[in-house]
């Protein structure tokens, strides 16, 4: 349970890190030593706590402090009278940028680590560098310094994760993510996010692309096209529906409509290849297939995952929210044809399970965006196995597998100011 603190002056609510606090009593002068037993020792006193005040939560550091510190001390954590210093990061093309703990913790996650860890390894390796004063950091430094921590600090497979991680970061080769999933799997939302973590800036939609085909060619002429993927099987030019099984019916409509979305979705995935450039393609209509569009012979990283809602009440829930989010896409309308849609998630998932890909139960956003970077991560390894000198160069030309390398809060202070 994460503690939030209430800072009631400027109207805030975030929540409690033990690694923001270390940083503060750096800040005060403390040691990296005292600040971190500080912190902990807070930390594990909030542990049952859910809300603080920021006035309290500052009380009850200032009675640890005034056990190790002085007057002036006390005073200097209160009333903090010193700029918190700047660490810049130095590219390989010599670009100098402020160091970024958001992008760091990003990197971590987009690399399987969990949030709350990404976070306070993020703010332990900013402490340290604040601590031994470096002023500027090589990025392979600083990525090796990450590795290092991670493996210490987390272990060899947390480690291992990151070290792929950056490999492909330094590599050209595009990053192509495919997620497919019933109507109000939450497709956009999921990839929005995973967007953001795997700095993708191409996100596209085949909600999206059939809009235009649909700009493109009237109703009149293909009736198919401007129909709901779970309903397009009314349109489908058969005699005796009737006489039909019904899930089979469903099943051709989705699959006529969606061969019609295969160009454009094909026309994606080609143009993203040939600019080397990531991309996202989800949508109800990314089956797959779409992945053997793309030429065995090209340098892509290929990543297809199929979101499914198991429950059919979460599912009817999560359209009921889908219409509130979005006014113009009518609740009601999905809901009364669930039974369709229901049955082309089923559809969806056999289609996944005969292609033998990963299957994503989407009913718990955060989980299901842990679950597809694991995927991803996993298709990278199968790219990658750098050594951490061929991925980060001389800041880790001491390091020796199967030996005990150097402690990474030693590597930080070998470091110059």
């Amino acid at each position: 349970m994460k503690t939030i603190v209430i800072n009631q002056r400027q109207n805030e609510k975030v929540p409690f890190l033990r690694g923001i606090l270390v940083r503060s009593l750096l800040d005060a002068g403390l040691s990296f030593a005292e600040a971190d037993k500080i912190s902990t020792t807070i930390r594990d006193q909030l542990i049952k706590t859910k809300t603080i005040s920021s006035e309290d939560l500052q009380k009850l550091v200032v009675v640890q402090l005034q056990t190790l510190v002085d007057a002036e001390g006390v005073e200097q954590y209160i009333f903090p009278s010193v700029t918190p210093s700047k660490v810049l990061v130095r590219s390989l093309s010599e670009r100098l940028t402020a160091f970024s703990r958001g992008r760091l913790a990003r990197n971590l996650q987009s690399a399987g680590v969990k949030t709350e860890k990404a976070e306070y390894i993020t703010e332990l390796i900013y402490a340290q560098l604040i601590t031994f004063g470096v002023s500027s950091i090589s990025s392979c430094q600083l990525g090796y310094i990450t590795y290092l921590c991670l493996l210490q600090e987390v272990g060899k497979k947390a480690a291992n994760r990151y070290l792929v991680w950056s490999e492909h970061q330094r590599s050209s080769t595009p990053l192509m993510l495919l997620i497919g999933g019933t109507i109000g799997a939450g497709k956009s939302t999921i990839a929005t996010e995973l967007g953001h973590l795997l700095e993708i800036v191409r996100i596209q939609s085949t909600d999206m692309l059939r809009e235009v085909m649909r700009m493109m060619v009237p109703k009149r002429l293909l009736p198919i096209l401007h129909t709901s993927s779970f309903n397009a099987w009314k349109t489908l030019p058969i005699q005796d529906k009737n006489e039909r099984d019904w899930d089979q019916l469903v099943a051709e409509g989705y699959q006529s409509q969606a061969e019609l979305l295969t160009v454009p979705c094909e026309a994606v995935l080609q143009r993203a290849v040939a600019e080397s450039v990531p991309v996202i393609l989800e949508g109800v209509h990314v089956l797959p297939d779409l992945l053997d569009r793309v030429p065995a012979n090209e340098a892509v990283i290929k990543v297809y995952v199929m979101l499914a809602v198991l429950r059919s009440k979460k599912l009817k829930n999560q359209l009921r929210g889908r219409g509130v989010k979005v006014p113009k896409r009518s609740a009601e309308r999905y809901l009364d044809s669930f039974d369709s849609i229901w049955s082309l998630q089923s559809f969806l998932l056999s289609e996944a399970d005969r292609c033998n890909v990963a299957i994503i139960t989407a009913e718990d956003k955060r989980t299901a965006i842990q679950q597809i970077l694991q995927q991803v991560n996993l298709e990278l390894a199968r790219h990658y196995s750098g050594t951490p000198v061929d991925v980060f160069g001389a800041a880790a030309e001491d390091f020796q597998p199967g030996k005990n390398c150097i402690a990474w809060r030693d590597q930080v202070r070998s470091l110059d100011g």
